[in-house]
């Protein structure tokens, strides 16, 4: 029982460090090669004390569940959903990326400048904001990878309270960029996050 606790533990844990450690470093290389070296400070690599916080905790119900009760960490099924959600939220998220090339910043955009583009086909075609629904995906999945409970609920709430605040406000200089442009394609792409319009 030791051996397979051991052999579960290390096997979600290393597959929560390698999430985390290749979403930031593919973010931030990703920013350096579309807006260059001048244009990317370390804030690209998004690590907030409210994120630190989270992940903290996270590991500690880990910690604690894993000692209290190891039979919740046992359901390879609902591990390996965790896992795919993180693989597809990465693949969602980084397709964002690329498609908005220099249109896409971690900051919202209070000006608007030359290079700063409506965005509509790929997967922009499908959701108005598919980078958060690819970090919302992500987020929820490095939880549900771990089998925490607990922080699969609380990351679904944080996560989708924060962009359903961000999205409004983000929407609201896009419509002041866009115009009637951005009107249309927001009436006929849903947001990509739960329950915002």
């Amino acid at each position: 029982m030791i051996e397979i606790l051991s052999y579960t533990s290390c096997r979600q844990l290393s597959q929560m460090f390698f999430a985390i450690f290749f979403f930031h470093l593919s973010e931030y290389i990703l920013a350096l090669a579309i807006h260059g070296k001048s244009n990317v400070s370390l804030k690209s690599l998004l690590i907030s004390k409210q994120y630190l916080l989270a992940m903290i905790c996270s590991l500690i119900e880990y910690v604690v569940e894993i000692y209290l009760f190891p039979g919740l960490k046992e359901y390879w099924w609902l591990s390996n959903v965790g896992l795919v959600m993180v693989i597809i939220g990465e693949i969602i998220r980084k397709a964002a990326i690329i498609t908005a090339g220099r249109s896409f910043t971690h900051l919202i955009k209070v000006h608007h400048e030359d290079h700063h583009k409506l965005v509509i086909h790929g997967v922009y075609g499908y959701v108005r904001h598919p980078s958060y629904t690819g970090f919302f995906i992500w987020s929820v999945g490095t939880q549900i990878m771990l089998c925490n409970p607990l922080s699969t609920l609380a990351f679904s709430f944080v996560v989708w309270r924060f962009f359903s605040q961000r999205i409004p406000y983000e929407e609201f200089f896009l419509r002041e960029f866009f115009g009637s442009q951005y009107e249309d394609y927001a009436r006929r792409v849903p947001s990509g996050v739960p329950f915002v319009k």
